[in-house]
């Protein structure tokens, strides 16, 4: 009996069919992993290798360039990490990893999630549109803020305004920044600058934070609150690298609060150069209007016409003298054509007399009453014609008159026609219809004429 000896897989082989069997899992395409990174390289080349653990287990995870290139942050030990990837087998070393596509900090995942979507619903919504953005009034004389009351934001911007628009009167409309209530304080706020119409425009915005502490300005509430407002509304959240969805909304977005201010206001000290200016510019101006004025003067002055002023006029007479002849030439010749007018209407008039007119149409209807008599006349005779042979046809046709010429009808007791001697029995009874009355009958006997 020969023995048969097992067969051996190299190495590589195991290995690779190890992975194919992990590749084909369709439970391990998309997986999703929290935990905390450790032994994190970045490569020159842009990959990310590291590992990712929590209390109980570990798994080296690769990231490569393509991935990486689109994060917002830069990951490091000992940070608590989101993934999203496949898991796969590294031929060289035959251990198992998770491939990253997706990172994300732990604890900010649900709220990046939320921003994103909130983000995507208004902006197919049109809340972002440029052509909803209201413009910020140039000269406001009232600017509304929406902040805490007790914020770092506040002073800064009422600062800032003092120092630029002096001229310009502050209204603070308090409201929660941080918290549960926060997104619904802001939009009741902005609503109840809208109903009193309380400032020409509105500030709403506080100073930096964490994304949790900014989070009442990602809220659907604060969001549809600015896009209704019909008071332009400048948002200042956070610090210039935080952005919001009320940034996005807003009709401008300011970097900081300070940034917010002086978009809000202009400086006074350029307005007053730009009044200096145009006075220079105006007294230039005038200054060249006068002169031009003046030598308009001088010259008018030295005119043949203010120099002769009789020529002027003495002109216009002669120019109302001939108009006033020619009127009374155009006057006469149209009198001469009226008159010739009503001649020749006076002719057709006579012409056409309504006597005459009158006498002619009664003529013609006595010809024509004539013509109708004689034709009724003729339908008359023609109709009494028509009616006469008419019945002299239905007399001949009338049964009585059969009868009155010594015929008879012959009826059954139940009123039924004998038409033939077979309808008949001896012994039944008949009635005989005559011209003047009927006779009932018995038959006695029955003989039956030749068939024709």
């Amino acid at each position: 009996m020969e023995i048969q000896h097992p067969q051996y897989l190299t190495v590589k082989a195991l290995t690779k069919y190890i992975k194919r069997k992990f590749d084909a899992d369709p439970h391990l395409e998309q997986v999703y992993v929290k935990g905390e990174i450790s032994n994190f390289k970045k490569h020159s080349s842009g990959h990310m290798y590291f590992t990712l653990k929590d209390e109980d287990a570990r798994i080296m995870a690769v990231m490569f360039a393509r991935n990486a290139s689109g994060m917002k942050f830069i990951p490091e030990n000992g940070m608590n990490v989101l993934l999203r990837g496949s898991i796969s087998v590294y031929e060289m070393s035959g251990q198992y990893q998770i491939y990253v596509q997706e990172m994300q900090p732990d604890g900010i995942g649900e709220l990046f999630l939320a921003f994103e979507q909130l983000k995507e619903k208004l902006g197919k919504e049109g809340l972002f549109s440029r052509e909803t953005k209201k413009p910020i009034p140039a000269f406001p004389k009232v600017i509304g803020i929406i902040t805490s009351p007790t914020g770092a934001a506040i002073r800064d911007i009422i600062t800032t305004i003092k120092r630029r628009y002096p001229m310009g009167q502050i209204l603070v409309i308090p409201a929660l920044v941080q918290g549960k209530l926060a997104s619904k304080t802001i939009a009741e706020a902005i609503q109840k600058a809208n109903a009193g119409n309380v400032a020409d425009v509105l500030i709403v915005g506080r100073g930096g934070g964490s994304i949790e502490e900014l989070w009442a300005f990602n809220e659907e509430i604060v969001a549809r609150a600015i896009f209704e407002s019909s008071i332009p509304i400048i948002s200042a959240v956070g610090h210039e690298t935080d952005v919001t969805i009320a940034d996005f909304v807003a009709d401008l977005r300011a970097a900081t609060p300070t940034a917010a201010a002086e978009l809000a206001v202009p400086h006074i000290e350029d307005l007053l150069e730009q009044l200096l200016q145009r006075k220079a510019r105006l007294y230039q101006a005038m200054g060249a209007i006068i002169k031009t004025r003046r030598n308009q003067l001088n010259y008018m002055e030295q005119s043949y016409i203010l120099r002769n002023p009789h020529k002027l006029y003495e002109q216009k007479w002669e120019q109302l003298d001939r108009m006033k002849e020619t009127l009374q030439t155009a006057h006469n010749h149209a009198i001469v054509q009226k008159k010739n007018r009503y001649a020749e209407l006076s002719s057709r008039l006579t012409r056409s007399h309504p006597a005459a007119l009158l006498e002619m149409n009664k003529e013609r209807a006595e010809r024509a009453e004539k013509r109708l008599q004689q034709e009724v006349r003729a339908v008359v005779k023609s109709k009494i014609t028509e009616f006469m042979g008419k019945t002299a046809t239905l007399d001949a046709l009338n049964p009585l008159s059969i009868l009155r010429r010594g015929f008879n009808v012959a009826y059954t007791e139940e009123g039924k026609l004998i038409k033939s001697v077979h309808q008949g029995t001896v012994g039944d009874k008949l009635v005989l219809t005559l011209v003047d009355g009927k006779l009932n009958c018995t038959i006695d006997n029955k003989e039956e004429g030749a068939k024709e």
